[in-house]
């Protein structure tokens, strides 16, 4: 378009949008609110600007971009996404055949009746996060085979009733969301009252308090319903009626306990996060269909008493304050002492007796896989507890009280692949090792924090798929022990040699001590942490030659690592090195032939790194390298320059790393002009700098001595002759 016909149309703009300017200036006869006569009267810049912009939009070829995408939505097929675009209405000129439109985060606040009126093939809408007040009774007749709804976070709460009117006509609708309206449990009864098409519901975070019978009354075909975050402390009867439900979260409210559950058709109840002191199933031999049970974060003080037939197959009571109490620390014996409930309903009473201290699970669990109990106050684990469990395969015990944990052949952990005692208090891991297996399908035994001193000999012989040990922060030490003298028996230790199915192992602040031998002898170690432990390096890697091939990450931080001499040139297999913590005050060598990913050398006393370290085969191959916490000369940074134009290599603590100069501590990506100066005369060559100093002296000696040998040439020569000319006598 020429510069005359972009004139033409911004005129024909302008003289289009004239009735709005007009309408700010109060031609209209209509004030806005608020306004004075003065300010009606003055001009309005931004205004008039936004014309302008819009008139030089419009004739640069901005109306076919609008065309394209109507009101800046966004089509992919039959889908078309106005996410973000501050709409304030629903757009009338998109495709009839849109079949879903995502009309989030926008500032709508009425849907009308004639809102949808164009797009009859519609069947996903969703209206999340904008103003929405009210829906229009009209607002869904052309949209009737609307499947799928989302109005979370909305206003929803002020005119209920009528939006309640515009769902009542969709017969096909299947999933509604409802969740952040502020609504109660009384409007949430009206709002799907007529809703019998639901299969998925969501009212999670509104202002729910109480749950009866007579609130999700018609919701025959309901599979899934959410209630999580708001304020409900007590239920009655309210899911009775939802003979289709499957899935139930309840989580993050204030519910003080749950007796009688007798819902046989759930299949997932989460009920984390409420305040559960009890979890009582009814007393029946029904199957229930229940298979995951989230009990975690409550106040549970006894092990739930669960269904006696079910399909359960992860139980989920992380972070409770649960125990066994048959037997208490003082020898105290509890087995005849029974609880009585007093359950009050309305006018009759109900006492129900229940030997909670009889500890032997009457609940069949052979299907269960997963059983979390970490985070908990269990000291013990009644006998024959896991024996009801042979299917298992995730056992947490983890942060509890435990003393001692025992292991034996044909123990019904035959299944078990994960096992996790960390942060206990055991002094012992009891086993019976004999020709049988123990264990024989772990893959991960995690042990750390706790106080042992050595495992069971033979511990992981019939263990035949272990790959992951972590018996960090106990006081061990690892086989073979060197030989003491004055000692008839050698200390205890943990032998791990031959076990070739491992692959990660943790010695994390184990307290090791100046390690030898061939403590790694027969393992096909990948992983390596031997962090924090001071006194485990002693000399040269000596010990650790036998992983020289396998070994992939090394941890050797806070191991007061001081030597130089360390060589890492035969650990062409690290790809992650971790040196931190240490008293390096040179970079080791070795390490210049490795092709690491990654290295960390923070917090140790490097004044350098190498000045051809970015060339070297290390800086090719790094992508990630740590350098802070070390007191490097802002004199010598070549390095440093020349890491930065590494391609690919990213040093995350980049800001924190500093440079020492005089006494000051700098960032070496800004350094003063005057030091940078100050550092050239530094770093010169001193020899050079003294021959540039000494040849200008040099060279005014040999003029003078030249001008004066010309000025007394002559003399010079008459002196030599009549000295040299004389005939001497014979």
């Amino acid at each position: 378009m020429g510069l005359g016909a972009m004139k033409g149309t911004t005129v024909q703009l302008v003289a289009f949008l004239q009735p709005l300017l007009g309408w700010w200036h109060g031609s209209t006869g209509k004030k806005p609110p608020g306004s004075t006569a003065a300010e009606m009267e003055a001009p309005l810049p931004g205004l008039s600007l936004l014309l302008v912009l819009l008139a030089v939009g419009w004739g640069s070829g901005a109306v076919t971009a609008w065309a394209a995408s109507p009101a800046g939505c966004e089509l992919v097929q039959s889908t078309t996404d106005c996410t973000g675009r501050w709409l304030s209405s629903v757009p009338g000129n998109l495709q009839g055949d849109t079949e879903e439109l995502l009309l989030d985060d926008n500032t709508i606040q009425v849907l009308g009746n004639a809102s949808l009126l164009l797009y009859h093939q519609l069947w996903h809408l969703s209206l999340t996060k904008n103003r929405l007040e009210l829906i229009e009774p009209g607002a869904f007749l052309s949209s009737q085979g609307l499947h799928v709804l989302s109005l979370a976070d909305n206003l929803l709460f002020t005119n209920y009733s009528l939006t309640a009117a515009a769902l009542s006509v969709l017969p096909a609708l299947r999933t509604l969301d409802l969740a952040g309206n502020r609504l109660t449990e009384d409007m949430v009864s009206v709002l799907v009252w007529n809703l019998s098409s639901l299969e998925s519901l969501s009212v999670a975070r509104n202002i729910i308090m109480r749950l009866d019978s007579s609130i999700f009354t018609n919701l025959t075909q309901l599979l899934e319903l959410n209630l999580e975050k708001n304020y409900i402390f007590e239920i009655d009867q309210a899911f009775e009626g939802l003979q289709s439900l499957q899935r139930l979260s309840v989580a993050y409210n204030y519910l003080p306990c749950i007796v009688e559950f007798g819902l046989t058709q759930l299949r997932v109840l989460n009920v984390s996060n409420n305040v559960i002191e009890w979890f009582l199933a009814v007393e029946s031999d029904d199957l229930f269909e229940l298979e995951v049970l989230d009990l975690s974060h409550n106040r549970l003080l006894f092990f739930p008493v669960l269904p006696r037939q079910s399909k359960l197959h992860s139980l989920l009571l992380k972070d409770n304050e649960m125990s066994f109490y048959q037997r208490l620390p003082n020898g105290t014996s509890l087995a005849d002492v029974t609880v009585q409930f007093l359950l009050i309903d309305g006018n009759s009473t109900n006492v129900t007796t229940v030997s909670l201290w009889d500890e032997i699970c009457h609940s069949n669990l052979s299907s269960l896989h997963i059983l979390d109990m970490s985070q908990n106050q269990v000291w013990y684990l009644p006998e024959g507890f896991l024996a009801q469990m042979p299917s298992l395969t995730h056992l947490k015990l983890n942060q509890n009280c435990l003393e001692t944990f025992h292991l034996s052949e044909g123990d019904p952990l035959g299944m078990l692949t994960e096992l996790d005692l960390s942060q206990n208090q055991l002094a012992e891991l009891g086993a019976e090792v004999g020709t049988g297996d123990v264990l024989p399908n772990l893959r991960l035994f995690n042990l750390s924090t706790n106080r042992l001193r050595a495992l069971p000999s033979g511990v992981f012989t019939y263990t035949r798929k272990i790959t992951t040990v972590d018996i960090s922060r106990n006081r061990i030490d690892l086989c073979p022990q060197p030989a003491v003298a004055g000692e008839v028996e050698s200390p205890p230790c943990v032998d791990i040699r031959g076990i070739k199915t491992l692959t990660h192992l943790s010695l994390a602040g184990c307290g090791l001590q100046g390690l030898g031998g061939h403590p790694f002898q027969g393992t096909s170690l990948m992983h390596l942490d031997l962090s924090d432990n001071h006194q485990a390096l002693s000399g040269d890697l000596e010990w650790l030659q036998d992983l020289a091939l396998t070994l992939q990450v090394l941890s050797l931080r806070n191991t007061s690592l001081s030597s130089t001499a360390m060589d890492f040139s035969a650990f062409n297999s690290l790809v992650r090195l971790d040196l931190s913590g240490n008293s390096l005050t040179v970079f080791p060598t070795s390490l210049g032939i490795l092709k690491l990913h990654s290295l960390d050398l923070r917090d140790n006393c490097l004044l350098a790194l190498p000045p051809d370290v970015a060339w070297t085969p290390l800086g090719k191959s790094l992508q990630e390298v740590y350098l802070s916490q070390n007191p490097y000369n802002c004199c010598t940074l070549g390095w440093w320059d020349a890491l930065q134009q590494v391609k690919g290599l990213h040093i995350p603590d980049g800001q924190e790393v500093t440079c020492s100069y005089a006494s000051r501590t700098l960032s070496p990506r800004a350094l003063p002009e005057s030091i940078l100066w100050s550092c050239r005369w530094q770093t010169a060559d001193l020899a050079l700098l003294y021959l540039v100093l000494a040849l200008p002296t040099c060279l005014t000696l040999l003029v003078a001595f030249a001008v004066v040998f010309l000025m007394l040439k002559q003399k010079l020569l008459k002196m030599v002759k009549s000295q040299c000319g004389v005939s001497s006598p014979y």
